[in-house]
């Protein structure tokens, strides 16, 4: 039987011992889970509703308890991990004030009798998510999945198995039928078997582009439906009519969020020419302000990485910017002593062959990159391959709107940073994936939509 330990990122010691499960385990998890399937999916929309508004208020009743399990477990600010279950308790308020709005029948007038389109559900989601939001990405898969009537299990990330569990137990304490929310301990060709589970009706996978990649091919033999939401390298474009103070603050607290392990973080600045200077001084100025440190401390703003390995990625991909001629303003060097923190990092002359301009940095680490004018800031942020969101800042707004536009990502703000919302659509194109997730979109992802008339 293979065991695993969860490591307290701010000290580097064990935290909980786990086992993973072998299919055979797992299978009957399935089992049980579907069979609950049956019973919820006839349950009325009505009660689902004051089930999910029970999770919200047990949520905000033990917010600060797992806020802590959050920051114990993957390190992010503690006041980051409050603000992560706040947002948990606005996904679940919103869908079970929405869901039957975005449920019910749709009418559509035809030359039959009566034709209208429903929305059914179909069985279990299997959801792969990942450590960076630990409540916060299961509760964006999960208050839709079971709002529609469907069941979940989720696979977790090892490092916040404890996280897992504990959402496991919110939904069994509130009230919610056995088995309609699980959760497997388990590995990747474990997880290929799940998939393959003829109870198993899709998958939504959040992480990498290799993880996507090997799902959609398991889950594409299958016959099965995927949600994708993988890796992005946002550009943030500062044209010369920006308000430089806001776009600095914009981009910092973006990339420097959850120590930079985010996938809708400002990962590539791209200041035209008219302004760069300006700017990446008022950038600079912002890293200077942030506090690393013990994330349980409520001044710290930056906290450790969430795995040793994660941070030697990291320094990796910096020395190899440097070595390929990016000038490095601060930052980039390890850090001694206990935990796994890495400092604010700041690359200059950033450019294609180097990690920060043609893949993506998944930690603290500011790059700017050079672009004569909007034109060429445009054409250097859609030659990447990713494309999940991307920002722009101009004081014209109306020009702001036309830039956007022009980006290839699923998501665009004008001076302000991306953020999910669950009143909006939330995912990307090209190799960020496919699909997505919140608002009416995100709830209608795994139903059957279906068309009845009548002559």
């Amino acid at each position: 039987m293979t065991t695993f330990q969860t490591i307290n990122p701010t000290t580097g010691e064990p935290i909980s011992t786990y086992h993973e499960m072998p299919f055979k385990e797992t299978k009957k998890i399935i089992d049980v889970t579907h069979q609950a399937y049956l019973q919820w999916k006839k349950v009325p929309i009505a009660e689902r509703e004051h089930l999910m508004k029970k999770v919200a208020k047990y949520l905000l009743d033990h917010k600060e308890e797992y806020a802590t399990l959050i920051t114990t477990e993957m390190g992010k600010t503690i006041t980051s991990a409050r603000f992560e279950i706040d947002r948990c308790i606005r996904i679940c308020n919103y869908y079970a004030e929405h869901a039957h709005q975005y449920l019910s029948p749709h009418i559509v007038n035809t030359e039959m009798k009566k034709s209208y389109v429903t929305y059914q559900p179909m069985g279990i989601v299997f959801a792969i998510m990942p450590w960076n939001f630990p409540f916060f990405q299961v509760f964006r898969f999960g208050a839709p999945a079971l709002m529609a009537g469907n069941a979940c299990i989720l696979k977790h990330a090892p490092v916040t198995t404890g996280c897992a569990l504990a959402i496991e137990k919110i939904f069994q304490a509130v009230g919610f039928p056995d088995n309609v929310f699980r959760v497997v301990i388990a590995n990747n060709e474990t997880a290929a078997e799940i998939i393959a589970d003829p109870h198993i009706i899709g998958v939504s996978l959040t992480g990498s582009v290799r993880a996507g990649k090997s799902v959609a091919a398991t889950a594409g033999a299958h016959l099965k439906k995927v949600v994708l939401e993988l890796g992005g390298s946002d550009p943030y474009l500062i044209l010369e009519d920006a308000d430089l103070a806001l776009a600095a603050e914009q981009c910092v607290k973006s990339r420097l969020n959850n120590t930079g392990q985010v996938c809708i973080a400002a990962k590539r600045l791209i200041a035209v020419e008219a302004v760069r200077p300006e700017f990446e001084k008022k950038v600079i100025e912002k890293v200077k302000e942030c506090r690393f440190g013990d994330p349980m401390d409520p001044a710290v703003t930056m906290g450790p990485m969430a795995r040793a390995d994660l941070r030697e990625t990291v320094h990796k991909q910096v020395q190899e910017c440097i070595e390929k001629g990016a000038e490095l303003v601060m930052g980039g060097e390890m850090v001694s002593g206990s935990g796994f923190f890495y400092p604010p990092t700041i690359l200059k002359n950033i450019k294609p062959g180097m990690p920060a301009f043609d893949d993506e940095i998944f930690g603290p680490v500011i790059a700017f990159i050079d672009a004569k004018d909007e034109q060429e800031a445009i054409r250097i942020a859609n030659q990447h391959p990713y494309g999940l969101a991307a920002a722009v800042f101009t004081q014209n707004t109306e020009r702001g709107e036309v830039v956007a536009k022009q980006l290839e990502a699923g998501t665009c703000f004008v001076n302000q940073f991306v953020l999910s919302d669950p009143r909006l659509p939330f995912g990307g194109i090209k190799e960020s994936g496919f699909g997505r997730e919140l608002s009416a979109e995100g709830i209608r992802e795994f139903v059957n939509i279906k068309t009845i008339g009548v002559k």
